[in-house]
Parts: C-alpha cells; sequence; structure tokens
C-alpha cells in the first residue's frame, strides 16, 4: 500500500528544513509557515484618492489585557505605517528594522524614505530565512502602506520573500473571502473614509455574530498632511459615519 504523500514526505526528511526541495519542487516549512499566518488575525489595507489606510483586527478579547498594549498596525516613519498577520513576535523584529531604516534614511539624506524601499528590506530579510540553514522562516506577512510625494502606496510581502503592490489587499484569517469582496467593492476615487467604511463593512459580512469593533483599529495617513494617524474601536466607527 502507497504512503500518502505527506507521509512520504516526513518520512524522507522534506518538512524538517526550510533549505531542502521535496521532488515536487516545494520548500515544506514554508508553506507550513504560510499557513501558520493565515491563523493569524485579518487586516484590509487600501489607497484612496486622498491618502492610504489599514484596518485591522487585533482579535485580543482578554479584560485583563490593556488594548492600547496590543497593536495590529505601527508607524514605521510619519508617512508609512505597517500591519502584520501570524507569529507577531516574528513580525515585531521586522517592524523594528524597519523603522531603524527609515531613520537612517532622514538622517543620510534628509529626506523621507520610499514605502517601497521598506518592504523591499522586510522582504529581503525574509527570504534569507528561506534559503540558510539553521533558523526557520518568519511566521509572517506584512503590509505595508505609506505616501511617496503624494502617491499613495500599498504593498505586501509574503514568508517566501515576494512582495507586491496593490491597490487593495487583504492578510491574516479568511484573507481569500476578504480579498474578493474587496474585488467586488474597491473604487479608485474613494476617500480614506468612504474606503474604511467598505471595509468595516467587510469585516462585518464575513465574521457576521462575531464582530466586534471595540478589536478593531484603523491606521491611516492622509496625502495634504502626511501625518499617521490611529483610531481604536468606537472611534472607528465614528470615524466612518
Amino acid at each position: 500500500m502507497d504512503m500518502p504523500t505527506d507521509i512520504q514526505h516526513q518520512a524522507m526528511g522534506y518538512d524538517r528544513t526550510a533549505t531542502m526541495f521535496s521532488p515536487e519542487g516545494h520548500l515544506l516549512q514554508v508553506e507550513y509557515a504560510e499557513k501558520a499566518v493565515r491563523l493569524g488575525s485579518a487586516s484590509i489595507g487600501m489607497k484612496c484618492a486622498n491618502g492610504v489606510f489599514i484596518l485591522a483586527d487585533k482579535r485580543i478579547v482578554d479584560k485583563l489585557i490593556v488594548q492600547k498594549s496590543a497593536n495590529k498596525i505601527f508607524e514605521v516613519d510619519s508617512h508609512i505605517i505597517a500591519s502584520v498577520t501570524g507569529i507577531i513576535s516574528d513580525a515585531r523584529v521586522l517592524v523594528e528594522r524597519a523603522q531603524v531604516l527609515a531613520q537612517q534614511h532622514r538622517i543620510t539624506y534628509d529626506s523621507p524614505i520610499e514605502p517601497e524601499l521598506i518592504i523591499k528590506e522586510v522582504a529581503n530579510i525574509q527570504q534569507q530565512f528561506t534559503q540558510y540553514g539553521g533558523a526557520r522562516p518568519f511566521g509572517v506577512f506584512i503590509m505595508v502602506a505609506g505616501v511617496n510625494g503624494k502617491k499613495p502606496e500599498l504593498y505586501t510581502s509574503s514568508v517566501t520573500g515576494n512582495y507586491f503592490s496593490y491597490y487593495a489587499n487583504a492578510i491574516g484569517e479568511d484573507d481569500e473571502k476578504l480579498r474578493e469582496k474587496l474585488r467586488e467593492t474597491y473604487k479608485e476615487d474613494s476617500t480614506i473614509k468612504r474606503g474604511a467604511k467598505d471595509a468595516l463593512n467587510i469585516f462585518k459580512g464575513i465574521q457576521g455574530k462575531k464582530f466586534d469593533i471595540n478589536t478593531f483599529e484603523l491606521g491611516y495617513i492622509a496625502v495634504d498632511d502626511l501625518k499617521f494617524k490611529k483610531l481604536e474601536g468606537k472611534e472607528v466607527e465614528e470615524f466612518v459615519k
């Protein structure tokens, strides 16, 4: 009797290291990491006519945890924000690297860094940990949103170290369902307020009875002032009215 393919892989050791390809051409540890990422709470990011935003579900329901200490949206620079899903401790390392890079760029060139340079550095680090032995891949997807001059930009990097630019995107739990709804509702001329309202309605539709506005936070940057602003819980609901 033939063994199932996944059991064969385990028996032959293809899933024990991120640097060994299976006969089908897969890096199994990387694929396992991607599955772990999709267990994390979700975020939606969107480019809008007047800026860019990320709406994130923190999914923190424990009353003993101080809500403001559980962040899903991070300030990289005044004009760049990031959201993460997956293993948050892994993500913290990458976000801090991005913050240092942004400050080094300001000191060296006396100008704000481009959002794409941030996501490229993060993606390069993620790629390295799929290629070298002795370390596991970063179990995170990172979404970077920012304004380059007067141009809103949105990027997402994956466990593999690939990154793409998006008009709108979702990461984390139910990401494919969220993206399907985004494909139906996204409009390039949406304002931040209108886009955030659409994103919140998408979350309501997907989560159903599990939806709780108090677990959400909204980070946005408008092209007219280039200042990061963050709202939480009921503030998000008031903003999108």
